[in-house]
């Protein structure tokens, strides 16, 4: 579903990615591990075209797409929910919800479906984003992105300040996605049991570079750990 080769990113003149190559089939879970700083953000922004990459590849589904713009990537099927989540604080749940359907075109009613993966929306479908919980706003961007029916999920660091029963219930979506098999994942992490409980694959950063990779099944935590920890 995706294949990266040979990437590089950059920042003004900086270099922040330095020939990155991560290879995702359809249908996995895989985890971007690494500390503050290391270029995982980074990595899912030149995914979605918001930093220069002058020189690699990135295939998704077999379509070369490193040169098109963000929003034709976002119509080939990428669903983007960024670290901070981004929803807008002023609409209501529902009316940021919707915004999620610009993409498709064909479809111009939420699939109801979206509250069976997260309940606690449809509660609060009149109440405005900004007043929601930090878990709460993380569930409304994830599903904003998903009504969308994306190929490729991107997730930039989803359990970051969230309370830890919003964090099971975030990986049971995950798990939920991932046993239809019609969703791909990519996610920026550095909660290392979340990874092994929901990742098939991880990948390690670190100063720009894939340092380690592997299945989540066959690996010993303390090798991570001691990756992302130095």
């Amino acid at each position: 579903m995706l294949d990266v080769s040979g990437l590089d990113a950059y920042y003004g003149d900086s270099i922040i990615l330095k020939n990155i190559s991560l290879r995702i089939k359809q249908g996995q879970v895989v985890c971007l591990l690494g500390r503050n700083g290391v270029g995982k953000t980074t990595f899912l922004k030149s995914i979605m075209g918001l930093v220069k990459t002058p020189n690699g590849s990135i295939m998704l589904d077999g379509t070369e797409i490193i040169k098109m713009p963000s929003y034709n990537r976002a119509l080939q099927g990428i669903g983007y929910v960024p670290q901070g989540r981004d929803i807008f604080p002023n609409l209501s749940v529902y009316e940021n919800l919707l915004l999620g359907l610009e993409r498709n075109k064909n479809n111009s009613t939420l699939d109801e479906s979206i509250y069976e993966l997260f309940p606690v929306l449809k509660t609060m479908l009149k109440r405005k984003g900004g007043d929601l919980s930090g878990g709460q706003q993380q569930q409304l961007a994830i599903a904003r992105a998903l009504v969308s029916i994306p190929k490729l999920l991107l997730l930039d660091e989803p359990t970051e300040g969230i309370q830890p029963s919003i964090i099971q219930e975030i990986a049971k979506v995950i798990k939920k996605l991932k046993s239809k098999g019609n969703i791909t994942m990519l996610i920026v992490e550095q909660y290392l049991e979340f990874v092994l409980e929901v990742a098939d694959y991880f990948y390690v950063m670190d100063k720009g570079c894939i340092v380690m990779e592997g299945n989540t099944k066959y690996v010993e935590p303390r090798q991570i750990q001691a990756k992302i920890a130095i």
